[in-house]
Order: structure tokens, then sequence, then C-alpha cells
């Protein structure tokens, strides 16, 4: 496996110092599990963050945030300590931290129903200003036409999604804003499933899928 599109500097800087919401730090972290690349340059990044951590002013935080949060790091493990290939099975297709979040690798997990061709898992992260999901589409099948009001990131875990000339493939990352406007399709070869964190709803181009929206939750 030859990962092609990395983590960004600034959202590997994020990541360090721990300005990233929790779901963001989710898929940096899963990502860093695919990544030996990406786990080198987390260590640079990591003295770096360290500074930022004395600098930067304190931020109260609801009890429920930090109860919640130090339950995950006792069953999980820390967000920010980058996994190796060691902490998870060569066979399994969710590494951790992922896998803890969601429940189990992919042959165990319960998909709902998104539309004709999609499913999803949402993944619960309490009092995060984003959204984390599971997101499997069948080979084949395309996105509807969309833009953004926010940040999208996306992680590939299987399979392959294509957008424009790119195709990113197991570990890929996708990072997108408000100037992207796409119709990403899942490669033919097999389903793609991906990890997406997403701060605002979509902009849907089509109506039906601009009615669907709410349903959609997305």
């Amino acid at each position: 496996m030859t990962i092609q599109y990395h983590i960004s500097d600034d959202l590997l800087l994020g990541y360090s110092s721990g300005n990233l919401d929790e779901a963001s730090s989710l898929l940096v972290a899963t990502h860093l599990a695919l990544c030996p690349h990406c786990r080198t340059r987390a260590g640079s990044a990591d003295s770096l963050g360290g500074y930022m951590l004395d600098v930067v002013p304190e931020t109260a935080v609801s009890p429920s945030m930090l109860d919640t949060l130090l339950a995950r790091v006792r069953s999980d493990g820390d967000l920010h300590q980058p996994a190796s290939a060691s902490r998870f099975s060569s066979d399994a297709v969710i590494p951790e931290p992922l896998r803890g979040y969601v429940g189990g690798d992919l042959k165990d997990l319960k998909w709902v129903r998104l539309a004709p061709r999609v499913q999803q898992i949402m993944i619960d992260t309490p009092d995060c200003p984003s959204q984390a999901r599971l997101l499997r589409f069948q080979s084949g099948m395309s996105v509807p036409e969309h833009g953004h009001r926010g940040r999208e990131l996306t992680l590939v875990l299987t399979g392959s999604l294509c957008d424009r000339e790119t195709i990113l493939r197991r570990g890929d990352i996708s990072e997108t804003d408000e100037r992207t406007e796409h119709q990403p399709y899942a490669g033919p070869d097999e389903d793609c499933v991906c990890l997406a964190v997403t701060d605002a709803p979509l902009r849907f181009k089509g109506m039906l899928a601009r009615l669907l929206q709410p349903l959609f939750g997305i």
C-alpha cells in the first residue's frame, strides 16, 4: 500500500498542538495508524505543538466533554499517540483508534441505509462542532454534485474514491473547503468505505438532494 495524499501541514500542526476537535483528531489519528510517512512528520510537529500549548490561552470546556474524553482515553488510548502497524492485526481493515469508536472491524459493523447504494454509521463525538461518520458507497456510485459551507476531511479505508483526476485509495486523505465543488464517485473494483468529517452542511446542487438533505444529516 502506497499512500499518495497526506495530511496537510496545517492540519497536522493543529493535531499536534491539540487545537483540533475530537472528530477531526480521530480522522488524523486513524490516518497516522496507516501512514508511516506522516507518523514521522508528526514527531516533528509534536515539538512545535508542545510550544504552542504553552503560549495559547486556556479555554474552558464543559464537564461532560472532559468526562467523555477521559473515558475514551482509558478505553481506546490517547488519540494523540500515533498508532503503528503493531497496534492492530495485519488483516484489520479499520485501525485503532477508529475501531474503538465504531465497535469493531468492518465485518462487525451494522450499517444504516442513507440512500440507494449508500450506507453510513454515525460516530459519537459529544460536544464536538464537527460530525464524523463512516460512509460506504457501492462501486461506481456517484455522490450528488455539491459544494461546501466549511471543511470536509475524507479518509479512504477500502476501495477507491475518484474525484476528477484524483484517485484516493486506502490511507489517502482529501481536504476540501468552501472553494470546492465536485462530484466524487466510488471506483469500479469494490465498494468504497471512508471516514468523513464535516464542520458544516454540504451545498447540494440538485433539487432532489437538497430536499432529502434533512434526512441525510450531512
